[in-house]
Protein backbone atom coordinates (compact mmCIF):
# COMPACT_ATOMS: atom_id res chain seq x y z
CA UNK A 1 0.00 0.00 0.00
CA UNK A 2 1.69 3.73 -0.92
CA UNK A 3 1.43 6.63 0.97
CA UNK A 4 2.11 10.13 0.24
CA UNK A 5 4.64 12.56 2.56
CA UNK A 6 3.18 15.91 2.17
CA UNK A 7 5.14 18.74 3.72
CA UNK A 8 2.16 21.43 4.32
CA UNK A 9 2.20 25.69 4.00
CA UNK A 10 3.46 25.84 0.97
CA UNK A 11 1.79 28.55 -1.31
CA UNK A 12 1.76 26.99 -5.10
CA UNK A 13 2.01 29.42 -8.74
CA UNK A 14 1.57 27.87 -12.06
CA UNK A 15 -0.44 26.28 -14.56
CA UNK A 16 -2.53 23.24 -14.88
CA UNK A 17 -4.01 21.14 -17.67
CA UNK A 18 -6.67 18.97 -16.67
CA UNK A 19 -6.61 15.12 -17.52
CA UNK A 20 -9.53 13.97 -19.67
CA UNK A 21 -12.77 13.67 -18.09
CA UNK A 22 -12.16 9.39 -16.13
CA UNK A 23 -16.45 9.23 -16.16
CA UNK A 24 -16.87 10.07 -20.14
CA UNK A 25 -13.50 8.07 -20.81
CA UNK A 26 -14.77 4.40 -18.78
CA UNK A 27 -18.13 4.72 -21.28
CA UNK A 28 -16.42 5.93 -24.36
CA UNK A 29 -13.67 2.92 -24.25
CA UNK A 30 -16.78 0.49 -23.59
CA UNK A 31 -18.06 1.86 -26.67
CA UNK A 32 -15.67 0.51 -28.82
CA UNK A 33 -17.25 -3.10 -28.76
CA UNK A 34 -20.06 -1.64 -30.72
CA UNK A 35 -18.17 -1.88 -34.34
CA UNK A 36 -15.51 -4.08 -35.92
CA UNK A 37 -13.86 -1.07 -36.77
CA UNK A 38 -11.35 1.12 -36.04
CA UNK A 39 -11.89 3.79 -33.22
CA UNK A 40 -9.63 6.24 -32.35
CA UNK A 41 -9.71 8.11 -28.80
CA UNK A 42 -7.67 11.10 -27.27
CA UNK A 43 -7.38 12.87 -24.45
CA UNK A 44 -7.69 9.63 -22.30
CA UNK A 45 -6.28 9.74 -18.70
CA UNK A 46 -3.30 7.91 -17.35
CA UNK A 47 -5.12 6.74 -14.44
CA UNK A 48 -5.58 2.93 -12.60
CA UNK A 49 -9.34 2.87 -13.37
CA UNK A 50 -8.75 3.55 -17.20
CA UNK A 51 -5.78 1.45 -17.56
CA UNK A 52 -7.33 -1.26 -16.00
CA UNK A 53 -10.36 -1.17 -18.31
CA UNK A 54 -7.85 -1.19 -20.87
CA UNK A 55 -6.22 -4.44 -20.20
CA UNK A 56 -9.54 -5.77 -19.76
CA UNK A 57 -10.71 -4.93 -23.32
CA UNK A 58 -7.45 -6.28 -24.85
CA UNK A 59 -7.60 -9.73 -22.18
CA UNK A 60 -11.09 -9.29 -24.27
CA UNK A 61 -9.93 -9.95 -27.70
CA UNK A 62 -9.61 -6.07 -29.03
CA UNK A 63 -6.56 -4.62 -30.84
CA UNK A 64 -5.23 -2.03 -28.86
CA UNK A 65 -2.33 0.26 -29.81
CA UNK A 66 -1.39 3.17 -28.13
CA UNK A 67 -0.53 5.91 -31.15
CA UNK A 68 1.00 8.78 -28.21
CA UNK A 69 0.35 9.79 -24.62
CA UNK A 70 -2.98 10.34 -24.47
CA UNK A 71 -3.79 9.19 -27.77
CA UNK A 72 -5.13 5.19 -28.68
CA UNK A 73 -6.71 3.27 -31.38
CA UNK A 74 -8.91 0.58 -30.20
CA UNK A 75 -10.52 -2.83 -32.73
CA UNK A 76 -12.52 -4.71 -31.61
CA UNK A 77 -13.07 -7.50 -34.94
CA UNK A 78 -11.83 -10.57 -32.86
CA UNK A 79 -13.81 -10.37 -29.61
CA UNK A 80 -13.28 -13.21 -27.27
CA UNK A 81 -16.65 -13.98 -25.88
CA UNK A 82 -15.89 -16.94 -23.70
CA UNK A 83 -13.32 -14.79 -22.02
CA UNK A 84 -16.21 -13.57 -20.10
CA UNK A 85 -16.82 -16.67 -18.43
CA UNK A 86 -13.76 -17.04 -17.25
CA UNK A 87 -12.55 -16.80 -13.83
CA UNK A 88 -9.66 -13.99 -14.90
CA UNK A 89 -12.60 -11.78 -16.14
CA UNK A 90 -14.67 -12.34 -12.69
CA UNK A 91 -11.75 -11.04 -10.51
CA UNK A 92 -10.58 -8.03 -12.88
CA UNK A 93 -14.52 -7.11 -13.95
CA UNK A 94 -15.11 -7.09 -9.79
CA UNK A 95 -12.66 -4.58 -9.20
CA UNK A 96 -13.70 -2.12 -11.85
CA UNK A 97 -17.20 0.04 -11.58
CA UNK A 98 -16.63 0.91 -15.01
CA UNK A 99 -16.91 -2.59 -16.00
CA UNK A 100 -20.56 -2.40 -15.79
CA UNK A 101 -20.98 -0.60 -19.52
CA UNK A 102 -19.14 -3.41 -21.11
CA UNK A 103 -22.54 -5.43 -20.70
CA UNK A 104 -24.56 -2.80 -23.34
CA UNK A 105 -22.27 -2.93 -26.23
CA UNK A 106 -22.09 -6.46 -25.92
CA UNK A 107 -25.64 -7.20 -25.76
CA UNK A 108 -26.09 -4.64 -28.73
CA UNK A 109 -23.71 -6.46 -31.04
CA UNK A 110 -23.33 -9.86 -29.77
CA UNK A 111 -26.86 -10.46 -28.22
CA UNK A 112 -25.34 -11.49 -24.86
CA UNK A 113 -23.43 -9.52 -22.39
CA UNK A 114 -21.68 -10.92 -18.63
CA UNK A 115 -20.81 -9.06 -15.29
CA UNK A 116 -19.70 -9.71 -11.58
CA UNK A 117 -20.95 -7.51 -9.28
CA UNK A 118 -18.39 -4.42 -10.08
CA UNK A 119 -16.20 -2.97 -7.24
CA UNK A 120 -14.65 0.35 -6.88
CA UNK A 121 -15.48 3.26 -4.48
CA UNK A 122 -17.21 2.23 -1.04
CA UNK A 123 -19.07 4.85 -0.60
CA UNK A 124 -22.62 3.74 -0.15
CA UNK A 125 -24.98 1.41 -2.20
CA UNK A 126 -24.75 1.85 -6.07
CA UNK A 127 -27.49 -0.54 -7.68
CA UNK A 128 -27.49 -1.84 -10.65
CA UNK A 129 -31.04 -2.21 -11.36
CA UNK A 130 -31.76 1.02 -13.67
CA UNK A 131 -29.09 -1.26 -16.02
CA UNK A 132 -30.95 -4.54 -15.78
CA UNK A 133 -34.83 -3.02 -15.86
CA UNK A 134 -33.41 -1.24 -19.32
CA UNK A 135 -31.82 -3.76 -20.79
CA UNK A 136 -35.46 -5.86 -20.00
CA UNK A 137 -37.36 -3.15 -21.77
CA UNK A 138 -35.50 -3.78 -24.97
CA UNK A 139 -36.69 -7.29 -24.89
CA UNK A 140 -33.40 -9.06 -22.95
CA UNK A 141 -33.62 -11.98 -20.14
CA UNK A 142 -31.66 -11.24 -17.26
CA UNK A 143 -30.32 -13.41 -14.90
CA UNK A 144 -28.16 -13.24 -11.58
CA UNK A 145 -26.06 -16.12 -9.94
CA UNK A 146 -26.31 -14.74 -5.96
CA UNK A 147 -23.65 -17.62 -5.18
CA UNK A 148 -21.46 -16.29 -7.82
CA UNK A 149 -22.70 -12.72 -7.63
CA UNK A 150 -22.12 -12.78 -11.11
CA UNK A 151 -24.69 -11.05 -14.28
CA UNK A 152 -26.04 -12.60 -17.17
CA UNK A 153 -28.15 -11.10 -20.06
CA UNK A 154 -29.12 -12.10 -23.28
CA UNK A 155 -31.32 -11.55 -26.46
CA UNK A 156 -30.36 -12.00 -29.86
CA UNK A 157 -33.38 -9.79 -30.97
CA UNK A 158 -33.36 -6.23 -29.03
CA UNK A 159 -36.69 -4.11 -29.79
CA UNK A 160 -37.15 -0.47 -29.74
CA UNK A 161 -39.34 0.41 -27.01
CA UNK A 162 -40.32 3.08 -24.21
CA UNK A 163 -39.08 3.30 -21.02
CA UNK A 164 -39.20 5.55 -17.58
CA UNK A 165 -36.14 5.69 -16.08
CA UNK A 166 -36.67 5.06 -12.37
CA UNK A 167 -33.28 7.17 -11.56
CA UNK A 168 -31.04 9.20 -14.09
CA UNK A 169 -28.12 6.82 -13.82
CA UNK A 170 -25.48 7.99 -15.30
CA UNK A 171 -23.84 4.54 -16.31
CA UNK A 172 -27.05 3.03 -16.55
CA UNK A 173 -28.37 5.69 -19.27
CA UNK A 174 -25.18 5.40 -21.19
CA UNK A 175 -25.39 1.33 -21.05
CA UNK A 176 -28.99 1.62 -21.98
CA UNK A 177 -27.52 4.11 -24.79
CA UNK A 178 -25.33 1.32 -25.82
CA UNK A 179 -27.81 -1.32 -26.06
CA UNK A 180 -30.18 0.30 -28.30
CA UNK A 181 -28.31 1.89 -30.67
CA UNK A 182 -28.64 -1.30 -32.89
CA UNK A 183 -32.17 -2.14 -31.46
CA UNK A 184 -35.09 -2.57 -34.49
CA UNK A 185 -37.40 0.35 -34.02
CA UNK A 186 -37.27 3.39 -31.88
CA UNK A 187 -35.98 3.61 -28.39
CA UNK A 188 -37.42 6.62 -26.06
CA UNK A 189 -35.53 6.83 -22.58
CA UNK A 190 -37.32 9.64 -20.49
CA UNK A 191 -35.63 10.36 -17.34
CA UNK A 192 -32.69 9.90 -18.96
CA UNK A 193 -29.28 11.47 -17.29
CA UNK A 194 -27.85 14.49 -19.45
CA UNK A 195 -24.30 14.99 -18.21
CA UNK A 196 -21.71 15.63 -20.66
CA UNK A 197 -20.79 12.79 -20.14
CA UNK A 198 -23.76 11.31 -22.17
CA UNK A 199 -23.35 14.03 -24.71
CA UNK A 200 -20.18 13.12 -25.64
CA UNK A 201 -20.84 9.20 -25.69
CA UNK A 202 -23.86 10.43 -27.94
CA UNK A 203 -22.12 12.54 -30.32
CA UNK A 204 -18.98 9.58 -30.57
CA UNK A 205 -22.04 7.28 -31.28
CA UNK A 206 -23.77 9.50 -34.03
CA UNK A 207 -20.12 9.84 -35.30
CA UNK A 208 -20.19 6.46 -35.97
CA UNK A 209 -23.82 5.90 -37.59
CA UNK A 210 -25.92 5.88 -35.14
CA UNK A 211 -29.30 7.79 -34.68
CA UNK A 212 -29.84 9.31 -31.52
CA UNK A 213 -32.17 13.02 -30.71
CA UNK A 214 -32.47 14.37 -27.48
CA UNK A 215 -28.63 14.13 -25.69
CA UNK A 216 -28.41 16.85 -22.79
CA UNK A 217 -31.77 16.62 -22.39
CA UNK A 218 -34.11 13.76 -20.36
CA UNK A 219 -35.50 12.97 -22.64
CA UNK A 220 -33.40 10.72 -25.97
CA UNK A 221 -34.99 9.07 -28.81
CA UNK A 222 -32.44 6.28 -30.27
CA UNK A 223 -33.42 4.98 -34.02
CA UNK A 224 -31.93 1.46 -34.31
CA UNK A 225 -29.42 0.69 -37.02
CA UNK A 226 -28.45 -2.19 -38.02
CA UNK A 227 -24.09 -1.32 -38.09
CA UNK A 228 -22.00 1.22 -36.80
CA UNK A 229 -18.69 2.34 -38.22
CA UNK A 230 -15.20 3.41 -36.62
CA UNK A 231 -14.61 6.73 -35.82
CA UNK A 232 -12.34 9.51 -33.78
CA UNK A 233 -13.07 10.99 -30.82
CA UNK A 234 -11.76 13.56 -28.21
CA UNK A 235 -12.80 13.37 -24.60
CA UNK A 236 -13.74 16.26 -22.47
CA UNK A 237 -11.48 17.95 -19.54
CA UNK A 238 -11.99 16.55 -15.88
CA UNK A 239 -14.94 18.98 -14.33
CA UNK A 240 -14.14 16.77 -11.06
CA UNK A 241 -10.11 17.72 -11.19
CA UNK A 242 -11.49 20.96 -12.35
CA UNK A 243 -13.38 21.77 -9.25
CA UNK A 244 -10.42 19.95 -7.25
CA UNK A 245 -7.58 22.26 -8.21
CA UNK A 246 -10.28 25.25 -7.26
CA UNK A 247 -10.48 24.21 -3.83
CA UNK A 248 -6.70 23.79 -3.80
CA UNK A 249 -6.02 27.26 -4.84
CA UNK A 250 -8.03 28.51 -2.29
CA UNK A 251 -6.78 26.60 0.50
CA UNK A 252 -3.15 27.16 -0.07
CA UNK A 253 -3.55 30.30 -1.01
CA UNK A 254 -1.87 29.87 -4.36
CA UNK A 255 -2.18 31.66 -7.54
CA UNK A 256 -2.83 28.77 -10.50
CA UNK A 257 -4.55 28.86 -14.63
CA UNK A 258 -6.32 25.82 -15.50
CA UNK A 259 -5.77 25.44 -18.98
CA UNK A 260 -8.32 24.74 -21.51
CA UNK A 261 -11.34 23.57 -19.27
CA UNK A 262 -14.05 23.42 -21.59
CA UNK A 263 -16.11 26.33 -19.76
CA UNK A 264 -19.60 25.86 -21.46
CA UNK A 265 -19.41 22.34 -20.28
CA UNK A 266 -19.02 23.18 -16.09
CA UNK A 267 -22.19 24.07 -15.85
CA UNK A 268 -23.07 25.14 -12.00
CA UNK A 269 -19.38 24.31 -10.44
CA UNK A 270 -17.70 27.71 -10.95
CA UNK A 271 -21.11 29.31 -10.19
CA UNK A 272 -21.21 27.17 -6.68
CA UNK A 273 -16.68 27.54 -5.46
CA UNK A 274 -18.15 31.32 -5.83
CA UNK A 275 -20.87 30.81 -3.47
CA UNK A 276 -17.48 29.93 -1.25
CA UNK A 277 -15.97 33.40 -1.95
CA UNK A 278 -13.69 32.01 -4.27
CA UNK A 279 -12.55 34.68 -6.72
CA UNK A 280 -11.93 33.41 -10.41
CA UNK A 281 -10.98 35.04 -14.02
CA UNK A 282 -12.12 33.24 -17.26
CA UNK A 283 -9.22 33.99 -19.29
CA UNK A 284 -10.34 33.12 -23.08
CA UNK A 285 -10.95 28.92 -21.85
CA UNK A 286 -8.59 29.21 -19.12
CA UNK A 287 -9.71 29.50 -15.28
CA UNK A 288 -7.19 32.09 -13.38
CA UNK A 289 -7.46 31.36 -9.88
CA UNK A 290 -5.50 34.23 -7.97
CA UNK A 291 -3.81 34.03 -4.65
CA UNK A 292 -6.57 34.91 -1.81
CA UNK A 293 -5.89 35.89 1.54
CA UNK A 294 -9.55 34.84 2.75
CA UNK A 295 -12.60 33.97 1.36
CA UNK A 296 -15.90 34.55 2.52
CA UNK A 297 -19.10 32.02 2.51
CA UNK A 298 -22.52 33.55 0.91
CA UNK A 299 -25.60 32.79 2.14
CA UNK A 300 -28.84 32.70 1.04
CA UNK A 301 -31.05 35.85 0.44
CA UNK A 302 -33.06 35.68 3.68
CA UNK A 303 -29.54 35.47 6.01
CA UNK A 304 -30.61 31.93 6.62
CA UNK A 305 -27.34 29.26 6.36
CA UNK A 306 -25.92 28.35 2.85
CA UNK A 307 -26.60 24.54 1.96
CA UNK A 308 -24.40 22.91 -0.78
CA UNK A 309 -26.23 19.49 -2.27
CA UNK A 310 -25.34 17.45 -4.97
CA UNK A 311 -27.94 16.92 -7.68
CA UNK A 312 -28.19 15.23 -11.18
CA UNK A 313 -26.85 17.27 -13.68
CA UNK A 314 -26.92 20.02 -14.21
CA UNK A 315 -27.46 20.45 -10.41
CA UNK A 316 -24.17 20.33 -8.74
CA UNK A 317 -22.29 16.89 -8.97
CA UNK A 318 -21.81 14.74 -5.72
CA UNK A 319 -18.01 14.26 -7.15
CA UNK A 320 -17.01 17.52 -5.74
CA UNK A 321 -19.08 17.63 -2.49
CA UNK A 322 -15.86 16.51 -0.60
CA UNK A 323 -13.89 19.12 -1.86
CA UNK A 324 -16.08 21.72 -1.07
CA UNK A 325 -16.41 20.58 2.16
CA UNK A 326 -12.78 20.66 2.95
CA UNK A 327 -12.08 24.37 1.13
CA UNK A 328 -15.05 25.15 3.66
CA UNK A 329 -12.99 25.17 6.70
CA UNK A 330 -10.93 27.97 5.70
CA UNK A 331 -13.28 29.76 4.85
CA UNK A 332 -15.20 32.64 6.93
CA UNK A 333 -18.60 31.25 7.33
CA UNK A 334 -20.53 28.43 7.92
CA UNK A 335 -22.30 25.83 5.12
CA UNK A 336 -24.54 22.95 5.48
CA UNK A 337 -23.08 20.23 3.08
CA UNK A 338 -25.88 17.88 2.18
CA UNK A 339 -24.91 14.52 0.66
CA UNK A 340 -27.96 13.38 -0.88
CA UNK A 341 -26.86 9.95 -3.14
CA UNK A 342 -24.42 8.34 -1.24
CA UNK A 343 -24.60 7.32 2.70
CA UNK A 344 -21.18 6.90 3.23
CA UNK A 345 -19.11 9.63 1.87
CA UNK A 346 -19.00 11.80 4.37
CA UNK A 347 -17.02 9.68 6.59
CA UNK A 348 -13.57 11.23 5.92
CA UNK A 349 -14.29 13.85 8.07
CA UNK A 350 -12.97 12.47 11.24
CA UNK A 351 -9.53 12.97 9.57
CA UNK A 352 -10.26 16.70 8.89
CA UNK A 353 -11.87 17.10 12.70
CA UNK A 354 -8.46 15.42 14.13
CA UNK A 355 -6.59 18.17 11.96
CA UNK A 356 -8.51 20.55 13.26
CA UNK A 357 -11.75 21.49 11.63
CA UNK A 358 -14.84 22.35 12.99
CA UNK A 359 -17.27 19.99 11.51
CA UNK A 360 -20.54 18.44 12.58
CA UNK A 361 -21.67 15.90 11.03
CA UNK A 362 -25.08 15.66 11.53
CA UNK A 363 -25.83 11.87 9.97
CA UNK A 364 -24.28 9.71 7.16
CA UNK A 365 -25.49 12.30 4.29
CA UNK A 366 -25.02 15.56 6.61
CA UNK A 367 -22.17 17.77 7.42
CA UNK A 368 -22.22 21.42 8.93
CA UNK A 369 -18.92 23.56 8.45
CA UNK A 370 -17.97 26.34 10.58
CA UNK A 371 -15.19 27.62 8.83
CA UNK A 372 -12.19 28.97 10.79
CA UNK A 373 -11.08 31.86 8.58
CA UNK A 374 -7.83 30.66 8.54
CA UNK A 375 -7.47 31.73 12.79
CA UNK A 376 -6.37 28.12 12.96
CA UNK A 377 -4.27 26.15 10.58
CA UNK A 378 -4.95 22.65 9.85
CA UNK A 379 -2.34 20.29 11.73
CA UNK A 380 -1.01 17.75 9.83
CA UNK A 381 -1.35 14.00 10.47
CA UNK A 382 -1.24 9.95 9.39
CA UNK A 383 -4.48 9.16 7.77
CA UNK A 384 -5.78 6.93 5.04
CA UNK A 385 -7.61 7.67 1.89
CA UNK A 386 -11.02 5.68 1.92
CA UNK A 387 -12.16 6.80 -1.96
CA UNK A 388 -11.19 8.86 -4.81
CA UNK A 389 -12.74 11.77 -3.83
CA UNK A 390 -12.30 11.82 -0.04
CA UNK A 391 -8.44 10.84 -0.92
CA UNK A 392 -8.04 13.88 -2.88
CA UNK A 393 -9.96 16.55 -0.65
CA UNK A 394 -7.10 15.17 2.37
CA UNK A 395 -4.54 16.05 -0.10
CA UNK A 396 -5.36 19.17 -0.22
CA UNK A 397 -5.93 19.99 3.58
CA UNK A 398 -2.61 18.38 3.61
CA UNK A 399 -1.02 20.39 1.60
CA UNK A 400 -2.79 23.74 3.65
CA UNK A 401 -1.64 22.25 6.41
CA UNK A 402 1.39 23.32 8.90
CA UNK A 403 3.80 20.59 9.27
CA UNK A 404 4.01 16.93 7.63
CA UNK A 405 1.24 14.21 6.87
CA UNK A 406 1.05 11.11 5.45
CA UNK A 407 -1.97 9.60 3.67
CA UNK A 408 -1.62 6.02 3.15
CA UNK A 409 -3.90 4.02 0.21
CA UNK A 410 -2.85 6.16 -1.97
CA UNK A 411 -4.18 3.71 -4.78
CA UNK A 412 -7.14 5.24 -4.02
CA UNK A 413 -6.54 8.77 -5.78
CA UNK A 414 -4.42 7.64 -7.84
CA UNK A 415 -7.56 5.45 -9.47
CA UNK A 416 -8.97 9.03 -10.51
CA UNK A 417 -6.32 11.65 -10.52
CA UNK A 418 -3.11 11.19 -12.94
CA UNK A 419 0.14 11.65 -11.43
CA UNK A 420 -0.89 14.34 -9.29
CA UNK A 421 2.45 14.40 -7.54
CA UNK A 422 4.49 15.12 -10.03
CA UNK A 423 1.80 17.71 -11.73
CA UNK A 424 1.34 19.34 -8.15
CA UNK A 425 5.31 19.17 -7.27
CA UNK A 426 5.88 20.93 -10.81
CA UNK A 427 4.06 24.13 -9.43
CA UNK A 428 5.66 24.17 -5.46
CA UNK A 429 4.44 21.16 -3.42
CA UNK A 430 6.61 18.72 -2.12
CA UNK A 431 4.55 15.49 -2.14
CA UNK A 432 6.78 12.45 -1.56
CA UNK A 433 5.56 9.00 -2.97
CA UNK A 434 6.64 6.08 -0.17
CA UNK A 435 5.95 2.50 -1.12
Amino acid sequence: MGSFLIEGGRQLRGELVPQGAKNEVLQILCAVLLTPEEVEISNIPDIVDVNRLIDLLRDMGVKVNRVSGDTYRFQADDVDLEYLLSEKYKKKGAGLRGSIMLVGPTLARFGKGYIPKPGGDKIGRRRLDTHFIGFEKLGAKFTYNAEEEFFSVSGEDLKGTYMLLDEPSVTGTANIIMAAVMAEGTTTIYHAACEPYIQQLCQMLNSMGAKIRGAGSNLIEIEGVEYLGGCTHRCLPDMIEIGSFIGLAAMTQSEITIKDVAYPKLGVIPAVFRRLGIQMELRGDDLYIPAQESYTIDSFIDGSILTIYDHPWPGFTPDLLSIVLVVATQARGSVLIHQKMFESRLFFVDKLIDMGAQIILCDPHRATVIGLNRQYSLKGISMTSPDIRAGVSLLIAALSARGNSTIHNIEQIDRGYQHIDQRLNAIGASIQRLG
